[in-house]
């Protein structure tokens, strides 16, 4: 085990706040002591529930995102008041102010970012975020992403990670740290350990592996962890993420045998502290994945967490029984004292540096009125900003499409391709609403229609289908076969150009009738096409016939204004430059 050393960095502890570590840790119950280790994460809960957690399970952490600023305030103030110990108060700020709460501010996501090449967007995105942040309570970041996204397949970073080169993704990563370190008592933790994006699996649903050998681990990934290291980070987030060929390189490890990350000594000590010389603190990431849970029994993975390296476990699956899996492995000694102490002093001893210990309770939130900066106007002339030089025109082979203009196009078909809708997309819609905001394509065809343009948005032959059988006309299978059938003639004479929209949010776009209709371009040499994805960078695997493919990132407002500016303006107007292979690795895609 590698014991921590709280007079150098991360902490750079006094003697004064080191004290307070070891009379906080001697002062402390077996049940305090386990209460520690764990972050818990709840929605709009009762102040009674919120008590419980501090006085009943002692927690360490808690996390916030998905409610109302009032709320998140008012819950975080409800905890820190009634905690023993000051909590730390995480929040997904990878992205803005609304990885704290609903009404946060979006920024930009990580490859929109990597896309405009200026670190300084990253430095401003760490601090503007969790400048935002801090007014709710929060105090930690669970960011930046420094995850590299070299598998497009990749479907759990590939919109978080700023791209797929190892420089680029230090550099950017070591700026967003800076950034939250700009914000007075708030700390970065980078995730996820020991790093995401070769894998097309994702670990929330399966394993995750990351298969690069120690000497090409070391000039990708190790080098974005070692210049956040030395740059002062503070927390690391282990990803369960399995690294067989280094295990078997360095341990001879049987394939039977390999663990993720969060249950590895041999990656979360060794590699971690020993190889690249971390001294701060390790969290686990969610631990409710698959990634996770499908090693062994959760009893023995409790745990395994902490004796692996790990010095915090995110989320109760079940309080009583988790906080009891734990406190059985201390009381039988399973979790040793050694191990527990030293998880302990790197826990106190990152609330020392935050200036916690030092706080009164009644202070460690802010009041009610700091909440006035949330939502405020410089947050989103930021994110405009970054959106006029991220827009990214990935591939332009029918020169004199662009720019775009009512006398050469009147007629505008729009195209909206959305993707397979998932369990989270589907709890998003239940949790947050659906169908009261306009969608991407509606606001593109207002926005167009509005500089003079006739556009309109693309029914398909299954929705019309619908309606004439909800009319009453009965229709078998050869009529909706034919009813998206035309000749090019007349499939020429409805309109002048098509946009096709793509609005997936991650894995491949779902697409109607492939025998008939518009959803799938197959008329990109009789028709002049544009292609568009406002979200997932890498639709251009599905439809690698598109000769004018653009990625936008985001449909924000901002962000549809400034592509719409671009797109009638011409193709100098774009700037971006592809921070991943949007091409996919295929040939095909790129003639």
């Amino acid at each position: 085990m590698v014991k921590v050393n709280l007079k150098a960095i991360p902490y750079c502890l006094s003697d004064e706040d080191i004290a307070w570590v070891e009379k906080t840790i001697a002062g402390m119950t077996d049940e305090e002591k386990v209460g520690q280790l764990f972050f818990e994460n709840r929605g709009q809960s009762t102040d009674e529930a919120l008590i419980e957690l501090v006085q009943k399970y002692h927690i360490g952490g808690y996390r916030y995102n998905g409610i109302k600023k009032e709320v998140v305030q008012h819950n975080i103030r409800t905890l820190q008041e009634n905690s023993k110990i000051p909590l730390f108060v995480a929040c997904n700020t990878e992205s803005g102010g609304n990885g704290s709460a609903t009404d946060g501010t979006y920024l930009a996501n990580g490859i929109k970012i990597g896309a405009t090449g200026n670190v300084d967007y990253a430095y401003e995105m760490g601090r503007l975020g969790n400048e935002e942040a801090a007014t709710m309570g929060n105090n930690m970041a669970f960011a930046p992403v420094c995850d590299i996204h070299y598998n497009w397949e990749n479907t759990e970073i590939v919109s978080r990670a700023f791209g797929n080169d190892p420089d680029r993704v230090a550099a950017m990563s070591k700026a967003y740290m800076d950034g939250v370190h700009a914000v007075p008592g708030y700390a970065s933790v980078a995730k996820h350990w020991p790093g995401n994006g070769q894998d097309f699996r994702d670990a929330h649903i399966s394993n995750n592996i990351n298969n690069f050998t120690f000497e090409e681990w070391m000039a990708t990934y190790g080098k974005v962890y070692k210049t956040l290291i030395d740059g002062g980070l503070d927390g690391v987030m282990g990803g369960h993420i399995m690294m067989p060929k280094y295990m078997r390189e360095f341990y001879g490890t049987k394939d039977e045998d390999m663990m993720p990350a969060t249950l590895c000594y041999e990656l979360m000590t060794d590699l971690l502290r020993n190889k690249l010389g971390f001294n701060g603190f390790v969290v686990t990431d969610a631990t409710h994945m698959v990634g996770f849970e499908d090693r062994m029994t959760r009893k023995e993975a409790v745990a395994a967490t902490i004796n692996a390296g790990c010095d915090m476990f995110l989320f109760f699956n079940d309080p009583d029984e988790d906080f009891g899996f734990m406190l059985d492995a201390y009381k039988s000694g399973a979790i040793s004292e050694e191990r527990m102490t030293d998880a302990l002093r790197r826990i106190l001893g990152l609330k020392a540096k935050m200036g916690l210990n030092k706080k009164p309770k009644e202070e460690l939130t802010p009041q009610p009125e700091a909440m006035s900066l949330v939502g405020d106007p410089k947050y989103t002339e930021f994110a405009a900003k970054v959106a006029q030089d991220a827009i990214t025109l990935v591939k332009y082979k029918d020169e004199g499409v662009l720019p775009i203009t009512p006398e050469k196009y009147k007629k505008v078909m729009i195209v909206y391709v959305k993707g397979a809708e998932t369990g989270m997309t589907q709890l998003m819609k239940f949790a947050f609403g659906a169908g009261a905001a306009k969608n991407p394509a509606q606001v593109l065809c207002e926005m167009l229609n509005a500089r003079g343009f006739e556009a309109f948005i693309y029914e398909s032959p299954m929705d019309k289908a619908a309606k004439l059988m909800k009319e009453g006309k009965k229709l078998d299978f050869m009529d909706m076969y034919r009813m998206g059938k035309a000749s090019v003639e007349a499939f020429q004479e409805q309109q002048d150009l098509v946009i096709t929209l793509f609005d997936v949010s991650s894995g491949r776009p779902a697409f109607g009738m492939s025998k008939g209709g518009g959803e799938i371009p197959w008329y990109v040499h009789d028709m002049p096409t544009i292609g568009i994805s406002v979200n997932a960078p890498t639709m251009l695997a599905d439809v690698p016939m598109l000769r004018t493919y653009i990625n936008a990132y985001d449909s924000k407002p901002y962000t549809m204004e400034a592509l719409v500016d671009k797109l009638t303006t011409g193709p100098e107007a774009f700037t971006g430059k592809d921070p991943i292979d949007s091409f996919c690795g295929l040939w095909d895609a790129k003639i």
